[in-house]
């Protein structure tokens, strides 16, 4: 899977034991920083991971900072995107099959890098389910492209 990654200097120590852990499982990620623990606004990475996802260059995305809440606000704002902010598994897992979403955020200040690996394992094997839940994403897109 070719996954874009970010983070603001907050969570950059968990995107880098991220990025180990995923390409040890053969995914191909490209990191659009941050590429130190320099203050910066996380904005900036929400944005540009958000707008590499929606563009079609990456299947998906991965975004860190302190809490993930922060950055997956301005991912959100990248039309095409519906990213969601998970702390625990099972939130991962439903996100995928009932809203196909396409970025993943996590605080490094919320949860630690086990914690982080069960959850990115969990969205990345879970497809979206379709059916009933495909009119409900097709009503999203629709409402986004009027604004």
């Amino acid at each position: 899977m070719r996954i874009a990654i970010g983070s603001d200097h907050i969570a950059f120590a968990l995107k880098r034991q991220l990025k180990e852990y995923l390409e040890s499982k053969a995914h191909q990620l490209t990191d659009f920083g941050t590429y130190s623990t320099d203050r910066v606004d996380y904005t900036d990475y929400g944005f540009a991971v958000g707008e590499a996802v929606a563009g079609g260059e990456y299947d998906r995305g991965i975004i860190c900072c302190g809490t993930g809440i922060g950055i997956s606000i301005a991912a959100n704002k990248v039309k095409g995107i519906r990213c969601v902010v998970c702390s625990e598994p099972y939130s991962a897992k439903a996100s995928r099959e009932h809203n196909d979403t396409n970025i993943l955020s996590m605080g490094a200040r919320v949860i630690g890098i086990e914690m982080a690996k069960m959850i990115v394992d969990e969205w990345i094997q879970t497809p979206f389910e379709g059916g009933r839940h495909l009119n409900r994403i097709e009503k999203i897109s629709t409402y986004e492209h009027k604004l």
